[in-house]
């Protein structure tokens, strides 16, 4: 395995996703856009898990302002995918998640997301929000999560 490949260790909270025939694309494989759905699914509903709230309805909410892949291997329909979850870095108003896709017993990812959500006002129309502190509550959720050595600010 390649040294850049991030392994099962690397991360601190876990779900599994259940894998569906439509998800994969017309060369047998997980299709692009379902792996970041999935990074979606993982930071969101560890969120509403760990803070108990619905953080769609938080006077600040999360707005995902980057996102990005590193593909290692082929996976998809019918095996159920892990997926690991860790923070490398929870700022004034920014969290800077990396989700680790896995399938099967391997220990390296077959696929790792970066996943950035940025807080802004919610009582304030699209286009119209201005940056906020992340609330108490996310970011009593997310330090958990950091990683040895990640920054919190």
């Amino acid at each position: 395995m390649p040294r850049d490949v991030p392994t099962r260790a690397d991360y601190v909270a876990w779900r599994t996703a259940t894998t569906r025939w439509r998800d994969d694309d017309a060369y047998g494989h997980l299709n692009n856009a379902t792996y970041y759905e999935l990074f979606d699914t993982a930071v969101n509903a560890y969120l509403y898990e760990a803070t108990g709230v619905d953080v769609r309805a938080l006077p600040q909410i999360g707005v995902v302002a980057e996102t990005g892949c590193r593909y290692f291997r082929e996976i998809g329909f019918p095996e159920p995918i892990e997926m690991g979850l860790v923070v490398d870095k929870v700022g004034t108003s920014s969290v800077v998640y990396r989700i680790g896709l896995f399938q099967g017993p391997a220990e390296g990812a077959a696929a790792e997301g970066r996943f950035v959500h940025v807080y802004v006002d919610n009582s304030r129309g699209p286009g119209d929000r201005p940056v906020t502190p992340i609330p108490d509550v996310v970011r009593a959720a997310v330090v958990p999560l950091l990683r040895p050595g990640a920054q919190s600010g």
